[in-house]
């Protein structure tokens, strides 16, 4: 792609970049080059289809060159194009928060289906707040409070929320400290939960490029939940219910810590892979 004189038609461009972004290591490699493109040229994926023949202007051509140097090195595409699409919802992403997963989906559908009359919700750990302003959209009546240490994340957070039209109460703080006094329905949170030594192990995309902090959960993956689970019944109303995002292998581990904790109903909920993926409970 680097003749100038050449010239350079949709198709050509995407076949180009398939096979070059294919030998950088990248899955979804045609997929991913239609994204690109669609986001250089401002156009939706079937307007390049429609389009085939239409040669690139120079500075489409620059414009597009630019992402793809930046996917070749492993750069995530939510970062690159600058947005991730949660529960229907879009939500701005940038290297001060970690990509929205749809893991995550099973804990908004747990605390919906489990606590949807809940009036007063906590989210720890808002990172993109995909968490916070999804139930916020989804119980409109609920005062929806999220709290962060990073005050980068919250900037981005909030801008979610105005972007996707909901009120949500931010803090800047670890875990519960901004909180003292406060009592809650619900409390959701998708900690750091990647044991330290698996993080070399991850892939390019996770291990450059996403906050480390929001992925590490200490030796055994565990250190959030520790901290959190004994402490959320300060913060509960009676009758609360907490519910935490887990990893793969962890629910057991975690599930005796809320029967630690004197949680009751404890459950394990599975996402749609068959994968162990929240585990809750509701204090007498």
């Amino acid at each position: 792609m680097n003749k100038s004189s050449e010239t350079w038609t949709i198709l050509k461009l995407l076949t180009w970049t398939k096979e070059y972004l294919a030998g950088k290591g990248v899955e979804n490699a045609r997929l991913e080059a239609e994204w690109l493109l669609s986001a250089a040229l401002d156009l939706d994926r079937v307007g390049l289809y429609v389009n085939f023949e239409k040669p690139l202007l120079p500075e489409e051509l620059t414009a597009f060159r630019g992402m793809i140097g930046r996917r070749a090195k492993r750069e995530p595409l939510q970062y690159i194009l600058g947005t991730q699409e949660f529960m229907g919802l879009e939500f701005r992403v940038t290297p001060a928060v970690l990509i929205p997963r749809h893991d995550t989906e099973t804990l908004v559908l747990e605390a919906m289906s489990r606590a949807g009359s809940a009036k007063r919700v906590l989210d720890l750990g808002a990172g993109s707040g995909c968490i916070a302003v999804t139930l916020a959209k989804l119980l409109p009546t609920a005062q929806v409070t999220a709290v962060d240490c990073s005050a980068e994340s919250l900037a981005i957070a909030a801008e979610n929320a105005q972007r996707n039209n909901v009120t949500v109460r931010f803090f800047t703080g670890s875990l519960f400290e901004p909180l003292a006094g406060e009592r809650y329905d619900l409390i959701v949170s998708n900690p750091p939960y990647i044991p330290t030594a698996d993080l070399a192990g991850l892939q390019p995309e996770v291990r450059e490029y996403e906050p480390r902090g929001a992925l590490d959960g200490g030796a055994d993956g565990l250190d959030f939940y520790r901290l959190i689970i004994p402490a959320a019944p300060s913060y509960l109303v009676s009758g609360g219910r907490l519910m935490v995002e887990v990893g793969i292998g962890q629910a057991e581990a975690v599930q005796e810590l809320f029967a630690a904790a004197g949680f009751t109903e404890i459950f394990i909920a599975s996402d749609p892979g068959n994968v162990q993926r929240v585990v809750g409970g509701r204090f007498p």
